[in-house]
């Protein structure tokens, strides 16, 4: 009787240590389970994708890609998104202008250049050479030697007098470590002026608006405040006086209040 209860008790034991350790099996295979669960359900990596260009990366926290698809230009914080080039749309935006150089068509609009392409049109880099009358709605001034140019959608613009134009450009050899502007000189056309827009119009409308008063102040007064010492002798403070007349005039009779 004696030997049937210690082996009872034995059985017993044998019993809950084998369920034991079935149980501690299942709970390790469970774990390993939910861990590959986890690692399956993280996202991959981000992978650059194939056609968009590089290099031109988030600016103060600012994604790469907006929604549209467009690339994000950060050289020298200009801030913009454009189409990456090769891209092909099938009509031209409203309000393009046509330029032409060697015989060959360009289109361009909001700082970007497009080229015909079989039933539609590809974005394009333009050929150096190529003058425009006026300067992308946004831009960004850097100086290199003591001179100005004008950068947006990784395209340089030189000012050109003898053509009262801003041409196309090859970078500059140091590019990429661009210099101080001189303390003699305002880079911003609307340094002076506060500009509100009274008919609700965009930013984009207003940036274009904007530019084409500059070009045309600058045609009647002779000062460009893109430039040295306003492009004149000395720079004179009247000068610049109606430069601001003129602007505002123009500005003005667009439907914006200037101050």
């Amino acid at each position: 009787m004696k030997k049937t209860s210690q082996f009872a008790l034995l059985s017993l034991a044998a019993l809950f240590f084998g369920g034991s350790l079935q149980i501690a099996a299942a709970a390790d295979q469970h774990g390993r389970d939910d861990h590959g669960r986890d690692e399956r359900s993280r996202p991959e990596p981000a992978r650059s994708e194939p056609g968009r260009p590089q290099g031109r990366g988030p600016v103060q926290g600012r994604p790469a890609f907006d929604a549209h698809g467009q690339v994000l230009d950060g050289r020298y914080n200009h801030g913009r998104y454009y189409p990456p080039t090769g891209t092909i749309r099938p009509s031209l935006p409203e309000g393009y202008r046509p330029y032409y150089r060697g015989g060959d068509r360009y289109y361009f609009h909001g700082g970007i250049w497009y080229a015909p392409r079989g039933p539609g049109f590809v974005v394009v880099r333009p050929p150096s050479g190529l003058v425009i009358s006026v300067l992308p709605p946004f831009y960004s001034t850097v100086w290199f030697g003591g001179v100005p140019y004008y950068y947006a959608d990784n395209v340089y613009y030189s000012y050109q007098p003898d053509q009262n134009g801003y041409a196309v450009v090859d970078p500059p050899d140091n590019a990429d470590s661009p210099a101080e502007a001189p303390d003699n000189t305002q880079d911003n056309t609307q340094t002076d002026l506060i500009i509100y827009p009274k008919n609700g119009q965009s930013k984009d409308q207003q940036a274009a608006d904007q530019f084409e008063c500059h070009t045309w102040a600058k045609g009647q007064t002779g000062f460009d405040p893109t430039q040295p010492g306003g492009g004149q002798a000395g720079g004179s403070a009247m000068s610049r006086s109606n430069y601001d007349r003129a602007m505002s005039a123009c500005l003005q009779a667009r439907g914006y209040q200037v101050n």
